[in-house]
């Protein structure tokens, strides 16, 4: 089988904007009703700063449905979404110094930026002033042609935005690290959570779920606040010290003022006024779910007691590595359901039913083989 790949692999050679390229398979839409497919894409050949890697398992993301259906706008088809990629490295450029042949390699939302803003200046690729090339769905400079994600058998990305994957976790559990994982991480990171710090989170799912895990094992007191009686085991399993039925107008009231953050993950239209009830003086609730309509937020929630309300978007590329650095120290990877790739329309319609517990990762085997 592998003899078969290699010649798939060569078979088909051409020149795109003078670059040389060559062909893979993976899997994609043509418009936002159809399902995804297997299609052929075209990939770069490694410039002398580029890594190829051998994709051995990707992350789904809600990010991935809400693109491949255009319900953001803008979507580019053919598009191939993943953006949670892990895999071996199985060729480097000339130039470069950070990887070789043989290394565990992940990919994240980005594959570049204008490196030369403020924001990129200070690694924060992630708020690129000039806007940073996104893993799919965002322009190719290389092909001057939209870019392909992880739903696919290799990926080339310049070594400055490949990282490092701890060998110690489980690589199929480790994928959702690289969306799910930075998202929660940098805000926990940002706000100085630790010990003594007593914080919130609002929401178990893809992202909650990590938020737990890391909140904990940066030493604060988490406690996660929920709609749904059935998951106060589930969270308590998950490290959480406290449960919250936000349903409760009781519970509620009973911990108005106690806690000094919140990271709410809820990406449901939802009372934020309830949460920043919560608060302690001085508290601030970061939003990294994303509501389709506006949160109305009283003036009066946050004005007495000089509390905050913001956002956070994944991380840079740095405090990535460092986030996958610190779930290796502490054993930290996501609660998958494996499948493969030939399931996943079917794992789109789970995922809007919120039927997963708490990400879907595909085998990439399974669509090589």
């Amino acid at each position: 089988m592998m003899g078969i790949l290699c010649i798939y692999l060569k078979q088909k050679t051409t020149i795109l904007s003078s670059m040389s390229t060559f062909s893979i398979r993976a899997f994609g839409t043509s418009a936002p009703a159809n399902d995804l497919k297997q299609m052929d894409i075209e990939r770069r050949e490694v410039t002398e700063r580029d890594v190829e890697i051998d994709i051995l398992f990707c992350g789904v993301c809600h990010s991935d449905l809400h693109t491949a259906r255009n319900e953001w706008g803008g979507t580019v088809y053919p598009n191939v979404p993943g953006h949670e990629i892990v895999g071996r490295i199985t060729k480097v450029g000339s130039a470069v110094t950070k990887f070789k042949v043989g290394d565990l390699a992940g990919v994240g939302c980005m594959v570049d930026s204008c490196r030369e803003c403020e924001s990129c200046k200070e690694g924060l690729e992630q708020y690129c002033e000039n806007g940073n090339i996104q893993t799919y769905n965002g322009h190719d400079k290389h092909l001057n042609k939209q870019t392909f994600g992880g739903y696919s058998e290799r990926v080339v990305v310049d070594q400055d935005f490949v990282l490092h994957i701890p060998e110690n976790l489980d690589l199929a559990a480790t994928a959702p690290l690289l969306c799910a994982g930075i998202t929660t991480y940098s805000p926990l990171r940002h706000w100085n959570v630790g010990p003594g710090k007593k914080v919130g989170i609002v929401g178990i799912g893809g992202l909650g779920h990590m938020g737990v895990k890391i909140a904990k094992a940066m030493g604060a007191h988490v406690v996660v606040i929920t709609t749904s009686a059935s998951k106060v085991d589930d969270a308590k399993r998950l490290g959480a010290d406290e449960v919250i039925l936000s349903t409760d107008a009781e519970q509620m009231k009973e911990h108005a003022g106690t806690l000094h953050f919140i990271l709410d993950c809820v990406s449901a239209q939802h009372d934020i006024n309830a949460y920043l009830s919560l608060l302690k003086r001085d508290g601030s609730l970061t939003l990294v779910g994303a509501p389709e309509h506006p949160l109305p937020v009283a003036p009066f929630s946050l004005i007495p007691t000089r509390k905050s309300f913001s956002g956070s978007m994944i991380g840079g590329i740095a405090e990535t590595q460092e986030m996958l650095d610190f779930c290796g120290k502490h054993n930290i990877i996501s609660d998958i359901e494996l499948i493969n790739m030939q399931d996943i329309n079917h794992a789109y319609d789970r995922l809007l039913k919120s039927d997963v517990k708490y990400r879907f990762v595909i085998d990439m085997a399974s669509l090589k083989n």
